[in-house]
């Protein structure tokens, strides 16, 4: 019997959660995702010394502010990881513009313009690269816009239905839903810890969004994210794109039971009734959902103080 890890590889595209080279090397995902939090860790690890003082020193030498230097050098950084990680893998790499931008549309959109532009000058087309931008209201109007010039996107910390479905309507190439943050906060607000993996309320947000996506011939792609456990992961067989840290990469990896499709888009239930709203529907839906607008909340500060925390370090580099 091949490992679950490979029976998941035949319905699902795997995706490593991580900037780590050598986990994308071990496990052959066909895509990558990084954020600032992987980025940090990655960055600290004395693999990657000669790569980090790289790229400090092509910004050194030019003529830029020191806080100039380092949001430059952020960029940069993102980039080379990316242009590494893409060696690896036959499909895309999602690189993360700053979370400070997430309630910025102009600002979001002129760094993904910036990123996508050095991407393609160390010679990597932008069919490779999906920008990742928070699912904010403005994160989603600034992926629509992007998507009309050929920037795809991948909308993250998306935890409510009201974001997936107004990222589809954008024309979002990706959505990310965040399976295990859900569950984090359901755990926390209710007292109760011993969910099954099909009453799991972040892999039931999930398989809502991929059946709604089904039922009305979205493109864009649901990739579940933010995994706490292989149970969650094994509930969403058949799911376009699951990301997967490597500890949980590792353990569907050396399972080698047997793997049933879960989710199937011949197999969706009934029609999924849902009026899009505009902008003020929008917030006062997220609003009205005390989960969402919480882990949105808390994942845009988390991700945001690790960016600090990367800049710093490169100050002190």
């Amino acid at each position: 019997m091949h490992s679950q890890l490979d029976q998941l590889k035949k319905m699902t595209i795997v995706v490593a959660d991580t900037g780590d080279f050598e986990t994308i090397s071990q496990y052959q995902p066909e895509d990558a995702t990084t954020n600032p939090s992987l980025l940090l860790k990655a960055a600290q690890m004395p693999s990657y010394r000669d790569l980090v003082g790289c790229v400090l020193t092509e910004v050194a030498n030019l003529a830029l502010s020191t806080n100039e230097q380092i949001a430059h050098a952020m960029d940069l950084l993102a980039v080379r990881f990316g242009e590494k990680i893409l060696a690896l893998i036959p499909g895309r790499v999602s690189t993360e513009i700053d979370a400070r931008l997430s309630f910025d549309q102009r600002r979001s959109i002129a760094k993904a313009r910036e990123l996508i532009a050095h991407y393609e000058s160390a010679g990597i087309n932008r069919n490779r690269i999906l920008i990742k931008m928070a699912a904010t209201w403005e994160g989603i109007c600034a992926a629509r816009e992007l998507e009309n010039e050929g920037i795809n996107c991948n909308l993250t910390l998306l935890f409510n239905f009201s974001q997936a479905a107004s990222a589809a309507d954008a024309g979002a190439f990706l959505v990310s839903p965040f399976v295990g943050r859900i569950l984090d906060w359901h755990t926390a607000t209710n007292g109760k810890s011993d969910y099954t993996a099909a009453e799991d309320p972040g892999v039931i947000s999930v398989t809502a969004i991929y059946n709604y996506y089904k039922q009305r011939k979205y493109q864009t792609v649901v990739m579940g994210a933010s995994f706490r456990n292989t149970s969650q992961i094994i509930e969403l067989a058949g799911c376009d794109r699951l990301t997967i840290s490597p500890q949980l990469l590792e353990g569907l990896a050396n399972n080698h039971s047997p793997l049933t499709r879960k989710l199937d888009p011949s197999a969706t239930g009934e029609n999924t009734l849902y009026e899009l709203g505009g902008e003020s529907e929008f917030r006062y839906r997220l609003n009205n959902d005390a989960m969402a607008t919480e882990k949105l909340a808390q994942g845009i500060r988390s991700f945001v103080a690790d960016q600090v925390k990367l800049e710093n370090w490169l100050r002190e580099f």
